[in-house]
């Protein structure tokens, strides 16, 4: 349980600050502030996703709540405009905020009335209920709910011209043929909320104002003890899975309940035995969506779909540490079959299908053996054999964006001028930020990591390979070619377009922590701890080194240019644990903090990024896959 009291619901600035997220299993969610205030233009009530989250629309933005209770007239809700003016300032009568069992709920104490909301989405539907509850009140209150809504692309903006379509059906209302939301006594109205401002955006550089329409209003009257229910949900064109809008909605406190018994039995199968446990069972099935070839995962809230790199790199916390082993199972045999040229897609986020990493098939051979080894289900890794084959092979002889083994050495190369391929991905002007091209040290921690265990796996299997030799020949390469010859840790580029790059970065400790590269060497660790280790995870650069950022803010080029140049990036507190374990480096305390900041941002999971100088204030997704998922698996490794 996450629980806010007075001092920070009623303090605009910290209450607006902290996110929460309530998913649909589709790659659709709900998602806001506690104060209530819509401070991206990501937030709203009802974000329907297609294609697993590559593409989203946003339709019901807000209820805007006002409580009639006699003479007395009270707006509940918290909207900022265009203007700098934040009316209503409903946030001051917010006594709690609360976030148990995955379900966000609000309390305003107005006195002798409290009221209270809480909000879920149902499980492979998107539709979302909003449950208003009058835990006190002297007598019978009038509760008015003014749906705000839209029809637009999550990514953008909409501004009012016209009268949008607005159908009238028996129990509410459907808009543009998209979505239907329904209440109690609905009485239709219509006008434009023209210049509804949100603060996150204008703090990104990016357009910060849109119109929404408020469509009229549902009216309840109250006892003590009573509740009224609003439920939204897309259907047709608009759902994943197709829908018919004329179906009778789900009930909001049906789809609240469902949603808590749903991340109860989430904690019990992971075996959480904690409350930040059972915070990350949750905030782990809120990345895991169904789509129509199978399971896969979102990168994050709000703006990430599907990625290969993160998917993989999220593979085992997010599946094997929370005991998921059919989804890992299917997640691993849907990504084997789309294979193609011994490389993985990496997103279609950008409206085509992109094969442009240089990681994401090595993960994958890293995740078929880590669940081997979680389920020894040699089965699944006999019918992904030749596409674990394919990987080698192709990254052998060479594929897209000379990926390829270098006959001299046997060590992996990547890249091509104007392209980053590696997790160090950012561009500016169509150039990497974080130049890498060459053999990147993590690459080939992977490549002679996935050569040495697909060897292992074959074997078991019955299946020849000359992997091991493979293997051995680039681990000796290794060997001889990254160790810095000052003792200050390993390169972390070799044979690069500038030489050999000295960079103190945080991509060798994948090196140290894989047990098949020669590089298990604790002055690494002890280098890494100084230079990058924050509370919050490693940073992405060494403080001093040139080009180094310490704040990961403003518009879009400034946030590109920080964003492997110092930033922390808390996934590498994986790496680092994994790291120390393995040359018996201390590791006491190492998650603390990460652990502190399931309640600081995006409520019960962990960020993107952070600022890589102090305070190491959160930036990026609120709600990140591979932060959560590395949390997870470092919590395991220590236990």
């Amino acid at each position: 349980m996450i629980t806010f009291g007075r001092q920070v619901c009623g303090d605009l600035d910290a209450a607006a600050a902290r996110e929460w997220l309530v998913t649909d299993g589709l790659g659709g969610y709900a998602m806001g502030t506690v104060a209530g205030l819509r401070t991206r233009r990501y937030h709203g009530l009802l974000v329907v996703a297609a294609a697993g989250g590559a593409s989203r629309m946003l339709g019901l933005a807000a209820v805007d709540p006002v409580v009639r209770a006699g003479d007395r007239v009270v707006r509940l809700a918290t909207d900022e405009w265009a203007g700098g003016a934040v009316d209503p300032a409903g946030h001051v009568h917010l006594a709690q905020f609360r976030l148990e069992d995955g379900v966000p709920s609000w309390c305003w104490d107005l006195g002798d009335v409290v009221v209270r909301l809480e909000v879920a989405m149902a499980h492979g539907r998107p539709a979302v209920g909003l449950a208003f509850r009058v835990l006190r009140a002297p007598g019978p209150v009038t509760l008015e709910l003014t749906p705000l809504c839209t029809w637009r692309d999550a990514h953008g903006e909409r501004h009012g011209t016209g009268e949008p379509r607005v159908t009238p059906v028996a129990d509410g209302f459907e808009f543009a043929g998209a979505y239907r939301v329904s209440g109690p006594n609905w009485r239709p109205g219509g006008e434009w909320y023209r210049g509804v401002h949100a603060r996150q955006e204008a703090a990104r550089g990016l357009n910060a104002d849109e119109d929404l329409w408020a469509a009229g209003y549902f009216t309840a009257e109250l006892a003590p003890g009573e509740t009224a229910s609003v439920t939204a949900a897309a259907a047709g064109g608009s759902a994943p899975n197709g829908g018919d809008l004329g179906g009778v909605l789900p009930g909001a406190t049906g789809i609240v309940a469902a949603a808590r018994d749903r991340a109860r039995a989430l904690a019990r199968l992971a075996g959480a035995t904690d409350d930040a446990g059972r915070q990350l069972a949750v905030a782990a099935d809120q990345f895991v969506v169904d789509t129509p070839s199978g399971p896969s995962a979102v990168a994050g809230y709000p703006w990430f779909g599907e990625w290969s790199r993160d998917l993989m790199t999220s593979f085992e916390g997010l599946l094997l540490t929370t005991n998921r082993h059919d989804d890992a199972r299917r997640v691993l045999l849907r990504a084997g079959a789309t294979v193609s040229e011994g490389m993985l897609a990496n997103t279609a986020d950008t409206g085509t299908l992109e094969y442009n990493t240089a990681d994401a098939a090595l993960w994958f051979l890293r995740a078929v053996d880590r669940y081997a080894g979680a389920t020894g289900d040699m089965d699944t890794v006999a019918t992904l054999a030749d596409a674990m084959d394919e990987v080698l092979r192709c990254h052998q002889r060479g594929t897209r964006y000379g990926i390829a083994a270098d006959p001299a050495d046997g060590l992996l190369t990547q890249g091509k001028p104007g392209y980053a391929l590696t997790w160090m991905d950012a561009r500016v002007g169509g150039e990497p930020v974080t130049e890498r091209q060459g053999k990147a040290v993590e690459i080939n921690a992977l490549w002679i990591e996935g050569l040495a265990t697909t060897a292992t796996l074959f074997d078991r299997i019955g299946r020849g390979n000359e992997w091991a030799a493979a293997a051995a020949r680039a681990a000796t390469s290794f060997g001889q070619r990254f160790p810095r010859p000052d003792g200050g840790g390993l390169y972390d580029v070799v044979d690069g377009r500038g030489g050999d790059d000295p960079s103190v970065r945080p991509n060798q400790l994948l090196a140290v922590a894989s047990p098949h590269v020669p590089a298990a060497d604790r002055r690494i660790v002890e280098t890494c701890r100084a230079a990058l280790l924050t509370s919050v995870g490693p940073r992405s650069l060494a403080p001093g080194s040139p080009g180094y950022a310490g704040t990961h803010r403003g518009g879009p080029a400034d946030r590109d240019r920080a964003y492997h140049q110092g930033t922390v990036w808390p996934w590498l507190i994986g790496p680092f644990v994994d790291a120390a374990r393995r040359v018996g480096a201390d590791t006491d305390g190492v998650l603390d903090g990460l652990e502190l900041h399931l309640s600081e941002w995006g409520l019960g999971s962990v960020s993107e990024t952070m600022d890589g100088d102090a305070p190491h204030a959160a930036t990026g997704c609120p709600f990140q896959a591979w932060s959560v998922a590395e949390l997870l698996r470092a919590r395991a490794a220590l236990r």
